[in-house]
This record gives structure tokens, sequence and C-alpha cells, in this order.
């Protein structure tokens, strides 16, 4: 759905960035989680599963805001190819980001490993114990990771290049959005006392 404001939804934008954040920090765990190893690891993997639910929580309230709010029109004078390379690279992030924490989830079902949130609150297990079941997934867990950061770096060129190249207002969009033009007033020659705008 073309939303008629230039902007997302303000929610949207904050769940957004809120989303880039938690996603940026479990890039950056698990790249510390395969260097490293002892208590250290217990720590990251504290952190990586907590954080990978989080995500999952909100890209389920981000989905149904985004198709009921929809996004502003792209600029008109952007290819129609490039548009749907846009499109296209939408829809595999919010796959890719629901996917990924729902697998490493059924990961470690199958492995056995109990889903601690912090609190002593423990997620059930989604999936039955199968250690080759735990293989697979975790196989897929990491594939799907590179490809979400393969995606992320694609989004963040795009982001630059509409913001920093084009100026089209399309990065701005999701960040500060656009201001509201306000017309200065102008006298009425009839009724120099009173004012009168200009129509929109």
């Amino acid at each position: 759905m073309t939303r008629a404001s230039p902007d997302f939804h303000p929610a949207l934008r904050v769940l957004h960035w809120l989303m880039a954040a938690l996603v940026l920090a479990m890039l950056f765990i698990g790249v510390f989680m395969v260097s490293t190893s002892g208590p250290a690891y217990v720590a990251l993997l504290d952190l990586h599963r907590p954080i990978g639910i989080a995500i999952l929580v909100l890209v389920l309230l981000r989905l149904p805001l985004r198709l009921a709010t929809g996004a502003p029109a792209l600029p008109a004078d952007l290819a129609p190819l490039q548009k749907r390379i846009a499109w296209g690279s939408h829809v595999l992030l919010y796959a890719a980001l629901f996917a990924l924490p729902l697998v490493g989830w059924g990961m470690l079902s199958a492995g056995g490993y109990p889903v601690r949130l912090g609190g002593g609150f423990v997620l059930p297990p989604i999936l039955p114990h199968d250690l080759a079941l735990y293989a697979l997934l975790r196989a897929a867990h990491t594939a799907i990771a590179l490809a979400l950061f393969a995606l992320i770096l694609l989004h963040l060129a795009a982001g630059l290049m509409h913001g920093l190249v084009r100026r089209d207002g399309v990065l701005r969009s999701m960040t500060t959005g656009h201001r509201q033009a306000h017309t200065p007033p102008i006298a009425d020659d009839d009724n120099p006392g009173e004012t009168a705008t200009l129509p929109a």
C-alpha cells in the first residue's frame, strides 16, 4: 500500500531504528561468538538468545504495522527495475529477520538447549530433540545470517545513495521526516489589519 505522506509512520520509524540497533549488536555478538570460547562465549550466548527473540517479536509487530500504514511512494524518476529491486530487497529483509531467530529457536530446541531469556524465564521448545535436525538448522542459521548481512549492506548502500547522491528524500522518510511547509501570511489589501494565507 502506498502512503499519502512522504514519510513512514512514526511508530514504524522507531521500530526500524530499534531493530537496526539490535541487528547490529547481534552481528557483532555472532562474530565474537565464532572466535571466542570459555566464559566469554557463555556470556555472549546469554545475550544472543534474548536479543534474537526480541528481534522476532519486533518484526511480528512491524510487519502488520507496515502493511496497515503503507510506505511512501518512491521517486517518480527511479527506474522501474530499481523499484522492483527495492521492493524485493525489503521482502527478503523481512523474511530473513523473521526466519533467523525462528530457525535459531528451532535449532536450540532440536539440540536440547533451553532458550533462556533472563530472569528465570525459559521459552518452550518448538521442535523435538533431534541431533540431525539440529545440524541442519545450524547450517541454515549460518546461511540466513550471511544472507541477512549481505542484505543489510545492500540496504545501507541504497540508503546512502538516496541520502547523499540523489538527495531525493527517501532516506529522510525513515529518519527525521520531511518538515511541513508553512506558508507565511500575506497582507490583505482590502483589510490592512487582516492577513490572508496562500492557497495550499
